[in-house]
């Protein structure tokens, strides 16, 4: 039995909870970090990297929920975790001004926390909507799951921006105790009973983690996917960093308004996410594959526009443009996460390792989004050394150009196109 409209929306809700969580601690309690504490911007920083880097336990906890047979266990698990770590960053950030290296210390432990919850809940929750969505629902699915995580974001940082001034820290530990509490509540509620009415399992003997993930690695398409992941999510985050600074040096762009090119570039997200699961869902226009193609075409082929706005004078609109990079970034992504659903529950090995292979590529994912970003920022110091400005950032934007170019055409090997099968070799893959 494959899940209803309903329990798919019952779904976002647990990622809208996820998302609520982590934007207060790679956000709110960064600022906090930085501005009322004074601390380096390397700090937080290197916490969300913590982060991040934790999540390279993915194909483990993917593997936990494929084993144990109940995937709602890891969903809340993980949830409490990611909850108390970020009720635990949040107590760490109002101790720095009075014992730095204890505050450090639960910190660490706290953003910890934060990355194993976000692994063993996201990952098992990615695996649940693979392995119980009828095919012709997947991009809707995924559309609406990362619509809602989206506007879980947008909703938390504006409600606990209201609530946490005038700021103390008694004021801040409430406001984020009480969005935990919420969100773990959320999940309860959200997914109680929809594993056992759509998608009854029984588990596996036991077996070792390290043969199960060469079991997955050995598969072909899969092993192969995990390339195109990590590539295609290194030129997505490639600009994450340098974007603003790049609108500020080249474009005269104020601190407001650079920021708000944040928000403009996420209403480009939103709009190609909606635009994907519209059509490919609603309409039944476009195989996954051709969309996920696009949305790297368009995004490289902005991407270029973007460079050549700063080198000479053009009628184009640097917002507008940016806006439209989220636009085919939003397209590309909520494809591609489609495709993925697609491929777990497809893929040519063993049956069963769903939440192994989501785990695998959600892996791939966390690594590009750390060195995409890094890398971006890196290349941009390197360039400017030896150019102005709009050259050195429209080198490294041509350079993500590039990899999003190669991104569309790794894509055509690897995802299956209308029902017919992917070919089991890559040109360099095998």
């Amino acid at each position: 039995m494959n899940l209803s409209w309903s329990q798919i929306f019952r779904l976002g809700l647990v990622q809208m909870a996820l998302g609520a969580i982590v934007v207060l601690t790679t956000s709110t309690l960064n600022r906090l970090m930085m501005v009322e504490f004074s601390l380096p911007a390397l700090l937080p920083g290197a916490l969300v990297g913590l982060h991040y880097g934790i999540q390279l336990s993915r194909p483990r906890w993917g593997f936990r929920s494929d084993v144990g047979g109940n995937r709602t266990r890891w969903i809340i698990g993980g949830m409490i975790t990611l909850a108390l770590g970020g009720v635990g960053a949040t107590y760490a950030v109002t101790l720095f001004a009075l014992h730095y290296w204890l505050a450090l210390s639960a910190s660490i432990l706290s953003y910890g926390m934060i990355g194993i919850g976000v692994g063993a809940s996201g990952t098992s929750l990615l695996a649940l909507l693979a392995t119980a969505t009828a095919a012709n629902r997947r991009a809707a699915a995924a559309t609406i799951t990362w619509l809602m995580m989206i506007f879980g974001i947008a909703l938390t940082a504006g409600v606990a921006g209201q609530f946490l001034d005038p700021y103390s820290p008694e004021r801040l530990m409430a406001v984020v105790s009480t969005i935990a509490i919420l969100a773990i509540v959320l999940t309860v509620l959200a997914i109680w009973n929809i594993e056992r009415s759509v998608s009854p399992r029984s588990s596996e003997p036991e077996i070792p983690f390290q043969k199960a993930l060469r079991e997955v690695w050995a598969e072909s398409k899969t092993r192969n996917f995990t390339i195109f992941v990590f590539l295609s999510m290194n030129a997505y985050f490639m600009q994450e960093l340098i974007l603003e600074p790049y609108a500020g040096l080249v474009f005269g762009f104020t601190p407001g308004q650079s920021t708000s090119l944040s928000g403009a570039q996420n209403g480009g997200v939103f709009l190609g996410m909606l635009t994907v699961g519209i059509m490919a869902t609603g309409f039944k226009i476009g195989s996954l594959r051709r969309w996920v193609m696009s949305g790297c075409y368009g995004s490289g082929a902005v991407l270029l526009l973007i460079c050549l706005s700063g080198l000479m004078s053009t009628a184009l609109n640097f917002t507008y443009l940016v806006v439209a990079l989220g636009f085919f970034n939003g397209m590309f992504a909520v494809s591609a996460i489609s495709a993925m659903m697609a491929l777990a529950s497809s893929s040519e090995g063993r049956g069963q390792r769903e939440g192994t292979r989501m785990g695998l590529w959600g892996a791939a994912q966390a690594i590009a989004a750390g060195f995409g970003g890094l890398t971006g920022a890196v290349l941009v110091d390197i360039t400017r050394s030896f150019f102005a400005d709009a050259p050195a950032f429209g080198a490294v934007f041509i350079f993500e150009a590039a990899l999003f170019f190669a991104a569309a055409l790794m894509a055509m090997r690897v995802i299956e196109h209308k029902g017919q099968p992917m070919p089991s070799t890559l040109v360099a893959g095998e």
